[in-house]
């Protein structure tokens, strides 16, 4: 096997445990909602790049010492699964704490995201899933790296069953705020589960649920055998070339404009169609913020919108514009059907969501770039959803600037789709 440049690049690692300073939520069960177990067999992998101010004179104690306290309010996310005498699972709170992986990087900060185009996050992140020995598997790692230049990253592996993107920057935001001094008054708690009425028939998930793919049932290793090899590739469009194609889709005329995260999910939805040849009906699944259910200082999973968008003949009889109002208006939140779901099932089905249909994820609003270690905020942030289905996944993530300078692109799909959708970006919308 030849390793890359950037595997090589990373070495001296050394992995330990960090716990709350004090114990808090000690002996606590923590249930789980039936979409926080929709969720579980997903991961969310992030890395935050930040240049050499920011962690000048800091030793891997000093460091740990900020984590002790950090941890003491956020005591859930150090807990370990267990499960009730019903079979579901459920966290102990404060069980074994968060493991930490540090290392070293042979690479200056410029030198790697040179060279980076959306493949090696994976060195810089831990590679996680939980199980098979549930009550041993932590359910949050970071990973500490120091680049020659004196720059670090650090890396965050979030399991997905804990809540959404939003969840995990609150999470890691409370890091940067105990570091400066600013104690939150409470600590993060999960959101409650809810009581369920009582169901008589059970539905067919793989005709009811379009959003999601019955697997498994997994056991206790909560990750997917899926032999399909994925890549990653993620690329800036800038807000210059976002106003191009929105011009191009909506053909400059008068009326409704298509708003860029729908622009671009279109434009790689029509390029997949052209690629995989798609003949019929097509499904995709759209994941986004819903505005009516934000919250402070909760974890949870019940915060976006999981829906989809169907197609009633071949998306090469659909005009950009009108798959674009496709998008905007006619996508069928599936999120309750996904919970009640579950809680029908007695046996817990396991499912995947992403990537289960070509899935486009808007991250444009998450507030990667708000997080701040003495005072210097990540030069870029890295995001990607791990254990995913083979149909691939859109994620449309702000750049360090914020939107007003565009949006990056992160696509990962099948190995084999990946160079040919490049080709038809590049040929087709000027774009990747």
């Amino acid at each position: 096997m030849i390793l890359s440049k950037e595997h090589n690049s990373i070495y001296d690692i050394k992995v330990s445990t960090v716990f709350p300073a004090f114990i808090s939520g000690n002996n606590v069960i923590q249930e789980l909602s039936a979409m926080d177990l929709a969720m579980k067999l997903h991961y969310l992998r992030f890395i935050y790049y930040f240049k050499t101010p920011s962690f000048d004179g800091w030793t891997t104690m000093s460091i740990k010492e900020t984590m002790y306290k950090w941890l003491n309010y956020a005591y859930i996310t150090c807990g370990r699964l267990r499960r009730a005498n019903s079979g579901r699972p459920c966290i102990k709170c404060n069980d074994t704490g968060v493991r930490v992986i540090e290392a070293m990087c042979h690479m200056s900060l410029d030198e790697w995201l040179e060279s980076k185009d959306g493949a090696e996050h994976k060195f810089l992140v831990p590679n996680h899933v939980i199980g098979p020995d549930l009550e041993f598997s932590p359910l949050v790692m970071i990973q500490l790296t120091k680049f020659k230049c004196g720059a670090t990253s650090i890396g965050m592996s979030w399991s997905h069953m804990l809540g959404d993107a939003y969840s995990a920057m609150d999470f890691i935001k409370l890091w940067a705020k105990v570091i400066a001094g600013c104690y939150p008054t409470q600590p993060l708690i999960m959101a409650q589960q809810e009581a369920q009425p009582s169901y008589i028939e059970s539905p067919n998930m793989n005709q009811d649920h379009l959003s999601v793919k019955l697997v498994g049932p997994v056991g206790d290793l909560w990750s997917t055998s899926g032999n399909s090899k994925m890549e990653t590739f993620s690329f800036y469009i800038s807000m210059t070339e976002l106003t191009q194609l929105q011009a191009k889709i909506c053909e400059e005329k008068p009326g409704p404009q298509i708003p860029p995260f729908e622009c671009i999910s279109i434009v790689i939805w029509k390029c997949l169609g052209k690629i995989r040849h798609m003949s019929g009906p097509e499904v995709v699944t759209i994941c986004k913020s819903d505005p009516r259910k934000q919250t402070k200082g909760i974890i949870t999973n019940k915060n976006q919108i999981i829906g989809v968008v169907k197609t009633n003949a071949s998306i090469s009889e659909y005009s950009m514009m009108q798959l674009g109002l496709l998008m905007m208006n006619e996508i069928v939140d599936e999120g309750t059907k996904i919970e009640e779901a579950i809680e029908r099932d007695d046996k817990l089905p396991d499912f995947l969501i992403y990537g289960a249909n070509l899935t486009f994820v808007d991250f444009s609003d998450v507030s990667f770039y708000q997080m701040e270690m003495k005072g210097q905020k990540p030069v870029y942030v890295d995001c990607v959803i791990d254990n995913i289905d083979d149909k691939g996944v859109i994620l449309v993530l702000p750049t360090p600037n914020g939107c007003s300078d565009g949006r990056i692109v992160s696509i990962t799909l099948l190995e084999n789709e990946m160079a040919t959708l490049r080709v038809v970006l590049k040929e087709d919308w000027g774009i990747a």
